[in-house]
């Protein structure tokens, strides 16, 4: 399993409205993605960078297929709204492969 995080700003005087429609449009493609297990989107409380979204892939080979076909052209569509883009790409750690839950 694999975890893509990506983050971004929006433009100063963003059209907030065409900014939604991609992401509401751009959701539903990623959604559709064979071997996606879940999509997460976050805001920054703090300020920058403001959006954060995670996808979690069941492997590399999933997330690249994607990455090298589905994503570019929506890529090209969000640089129109924002500035700062970063993305890495996340594995297991090797010391904790699985999710630490507190005793109950």
């Amino acid at each position: 399993m694999i975890e893509a995080h990506q983050t971004w700003d929006l433009l100063p005087n963003v059209d907030l409205q065409a900014y939604n429609a991609w992401a509401k449009k751009t959701v539903g493609i990623v959604l559709a993605q064979p071997g996606l297990l879940e999509f997460r989107a976050y805001r920054n409380l703090a300020g920058s960078p403001q959006i954060l979204t995670v996808t979690v892939w069941d492997d590399i080979t999933s997330w690249a297929k994607f990455v090298e076909a589905g994503w570019p052209p929506l890529e090209a569509e969000l640089r129109a709204y924002i500035t700062n883009h970063h993305y890495a790409l996340w594995g297991s750690s090797p010391l904790m492969p699985q999710p630490l839950r507190p005793a109950k």
